[in-house]
């Protein structure tokens, strides 16, 4: 069995299936993970959907910003952006039934030598403290309350973790950290404002601050791009903006890439 990681889709369902056919997936042999934002900004964000449900547990997805953005709107919580492009999801009939799937994904997956999540993890947090945060999430996204949740997500207060925290600011915490944060400090204090690679006075790169033996495959941050460490994969290389979709096969670390024609203007920021 070989397992490839993948960067952000975002609705780019034609450049997926290329980058598919330049390793040759095997439905039945092959596995995908998803480092998030499966939607939004590319073209066609139903078929990447349906496609990544249909392959079942083939197929592992962590939920990225975006993600979360279209559940949101779906429920009714959040305002359609006009830079949005998921209107085929939610006038599809099976939208419903989608949503829920997508809402029931996991927030972080560890196996092996390798942990994914979308946007990052604050230094305080190992990894399996970090899982356990996730389920926390996961939990209240997937339980009959959900949607009291879904009206307490967003915000970027606190902006610093204390295991202190409870209910919904503890919630929102994790939620931030793992699918918006690029900046932080050796504390945990999270910088929401920052999108390119040029950290603000007072903070760093939030995986600058970790020492993990895992290595962490993340997306989010389309401006870094593709960055291979020895213990990090950033695998958003900017598809939507006209950069690349990449795939990293986990086993022995080939990189695979397709071009993308770009939907939304370069320099933008996902």
């Amino acid at each position: 069995m070989t397992t490839y990681a993948i960067g952000d889709v975002q609705g780019c369902s034609d450049e997926l299936q290329r980058l598919l056919q330049t390793f040759s997936f095997d439905m039945k042999k092959d596995r995908l993970w998803f480092v998030g934002d499966l939607v939004n900004r590319g073209p066609k964000s139903l078929q990447v959907l349906r496609f990544v449900q249909n392959l079942g547990d083939r197929a592992v997805t962590v939920l990225g910003n975006h993600d979360l953005h279209l559940v949101t709107q779906f429920e009714g919580f959040e305002r359609p952006r006009k830079d949005d492009t998921f209107q085929d999801v939610l006038a599809a009939p099976d939208a419903r039934a989608l949503v829920a799937w997508l809402r029931q994904r996991p927030m972080m997956h560890a196996e092996g030598s390798y942990a994914m999540v979308h946007a990052g993890l604050l230094p305080q947090w190992s990894i399996d403290k970090a899982l356990s945060l996730a389920r926390e999430v996961e939990s209240a996204l997937a339980g009959p309350d959900y949607r009291s949740f879904l009206a307490h997500m967003y915000g970027s207060k606190p902006d610093e973790w204390s295991d202190a925290l409870c209910g919904w600011d503890r919630l929102r915490v994790i939620v931030n950290a793992m699918t918006r944060m690029r900046f932080c400090t050796a504390e945990g204090k999270m910088e929401f404002q920052a999108k390119g690679k040029t950290p603000p006075a007072g903070y760093s790169a939030w995986f600058d601050l970790r020492r993990d033996p895992e290595t962490i495959l993340c997306g989010h941050w389309s401006a870094l791009g593709r960055k291979l460490t020895g213990k990090l994969a950033a695998l958003d290389s900017g598809c939507v903006w006209g950069g690349q979709l990449s795939a990293l096969r986990l086993e022995d670390r080939a990189l695979y890439q397709v071009p993308c024609a770009g939907y939304q203007a370069p320099g933008g920021e996902a």
